[in-house]
């Protein structure tokens, strides 16, 4: 263990490093940038690879192909290159390939404001690419929190073979904090399950154990394997029939929500007296948690609840936080997690409180957004 100084780019870059990352793929765009510059000193000292690509389309496909090579891969960018990378994220989707993707979210559409910040990638992250899928999504709201939930989504990445994103923003990254960095045998880390021997026979790569997550015969070690982007059989061939279409499908989202104890963070405060249940994430509920804090000292019995995954939600668990009559979220775009939260307490008032602010929303921002509601 080893206590610092650092930035939420830095604590990402570190977070990777613990995990034991071994390749990164990257093209330069604010504000994630230094993650790519730190990792470009520091990773060669792990034994890892690091190389800058054209752009990020080319990025992402690296990140997969070294994924298939064995090596723990991850990239990092911002709205416009997300964006571009869609497809590939796809890709590794249905080809169940685990990486991580780090999106520092900045204010949008298109170039937006670069040096500016947003929470509006959300619902991007959760559906960037087409079709039916479920992808992890982790948002912290720290610099330490920036670390320690990197480590958790290399480990759900290689868990439950599936890309994993992580959601920061302009605020966290560059934020600098107190931070506690871990030695490999003080935290736990999850390594994906691999096949032992090639047999000389071609190996179903799709064929999944009893926990839905078939292991992962890797590039390069022997194995005769059909890598394939269309809706394929177990053994990786094309399977255009409404029974394998179905059990694919199903499959690459039931592993995940079969881990959602697993995968799903919360942080719960002040919740068991709370009549109003304000709800917020990322670098916004740094603001809001303060806000409830205020609000308790007036008076009001306010609670707190932070999201720490973003998908997939936890229903229940978040039903069961409070019993609050009064649902307020805060969040730094138009409301956007709000309708996940109106869906879940469907029979309370839940209302959105939307701070769009190009700057880190202050406590008065959310007390003056939640005023109407109170």
């Amino acid at each position: 263990m080893r206590k610092t100084f650092a930035s939420g780019n830095m604590a990402i870059a570190e977070g990777a490093l613990t995990a034991g990352l071994k390749f990164y793929a990257g093209y330069p765009i604010t504000p994630s940038s230094e993650i790519m510059e730190y990792l470009a000193e520091k990773l060669p000292e792990y034994g890892g690879v690091l190389i800058q690509m054209e752009d990020e389309i080319a990025s992402i496909n690296a990140v997969i192909g070294a994924s298939w090579a064995g090596a723990k891969a991850m990239t990092a960018t911002s709205g416009p290159g997300f964006s571009l990378m869609a497809e590939a994220i796809g890709l590794a989707i249905i080809t169940e390939t685990p990486l991580v993707v780090v999106n520092v979210m900045r204010a949008g559409p298109s170039t937006g404001v670069p040096t500016k910040t947003s929470q509006s990638d959300v619902l991007q992250a959760r559906w960037m690419s087409h079709g039916d899928y479920i992808i992890p999504v982790y948002s912290p709201w720290s610099v330490q929190e920036a670390y320690d939930l990197t480590i958790k989504a290399f480990n759900t990445a290689e868990l439950l073979r599936t890309p994993v994103v992580v959601l920061s923003d302009a605020v966290i990254a560059h934020l600098w904090e107190p931070l506690t960095l871990m030695e490999r045998g003080d935290v736990e880390i999850v390594n994906r399950k691999t096949p032992v021997d090639p047999t000389g026979e071609p190996y179903p790569p799709y064929k999944p154990d009893p926990d839905l997550v078939p292991p992962m015969p890797l590039f390069g070690r022997g194995f005769k394997v059909l890598v394939e982007s269309l809706i394929h059989d177990e053994r990786g061939f094309y399977s255009p029939r409404d029974d394998g279409y179905r059990s694919l499908v199903k499959r690459i989202s039931l592993k995940v929500l079969k881990r959602l104890d697993y995968v799903y963070e919360q942080d719960a405060r002040f919740t068991e007296d709370a009549d109003v249940l304000l709800v917020s994430y990322g670098s916004t509920a740094r603001s809001t948690y303060l806000a409830t804090i205020e609000l308790r000292k007036q008076g009001v019995k306010a609670g707190f609840l932070r999201l720490k995954t973003l998908w997939p939600l936890d229903d229940d668990r978040i039903r069961k936080t409070s019993n609050a009559r009064k649902i307020i979220v805060v969040e730094n775009n138009i409301g956007k997690i709000y309708l996940d939260i109106d869906r879940i307490f469907k029979d309370r008032e839940v209302y959105p409180s939307p701070v769009l602010s190009l700057e880190l929303p202050t406590p008065r921002d959310v007390l003056e957004a939640v005023e109407p509601w109170l």
